[in-house]
């Protein structure tokens, strides 16, 4: 299965430099723009599905990049990571995100967490048969 991969659009919290993670989260105006030009942006488009996040900055980008010409569907396991008590707030652990591979965010998970979500949504949707589908999502996932 052919996988093409796009993280959602600018959110108001990344123009703030803020770690939304968890929390649904606001495309901005660019954001939106962004979101807009996905297709004028690829080659192929193929995709049989596009399957988002179910986290509204990603669930916006995929409609209004997608969702006139292909079935969008959201799903829980591509959230981004899960900061946990640092969701929605400063991007202070970005320089030391190495340090969550293994380890916890406090309360909330690590990487390897969002890696078995991501692998259980891949196995589920192979079963489906689809030669190529297109993700978007975040960029922890």
């Amino acid at each position: 299965m052919k996988i093409t991969y796009f993280v959602h659009g600018t959110t108001t919290d990344n123009e703030k430099g803020k770690a939304t993670g968890w929390l649904p989260g606001e495309l901005s105006q660019t954001g939106i723009e962004q979101a807009k030009q996905l297709p004028d942006l690829i080659s192929d488009s193929s995709f049989e599905c596009v399957y988002s996040s179910d986290l509204k900055r990603s669930v916006d980008s995929a409609n209004l990049g997608f969702g006139i010409t292909h079935k969008c569907v959201s799903d829980k396991r591509l959230r981004e990571a899960n900061y946990g008590d640092w969701n929605g707030g400063e991007h202070h652990f970005k320089d030391k995100m190495s340090d969550f591979i293994n380890n916890k965010f406090p309360n909330g998970e690590s990487y390897k967490d969002t890696e078995a979500r991501m692998r259980s949504f891949i196995d589920d949707t192979k079963k489906q048969g689809y030669k190529h589908i297109a993700i978007v999502a975040h960029e922890a996932p």
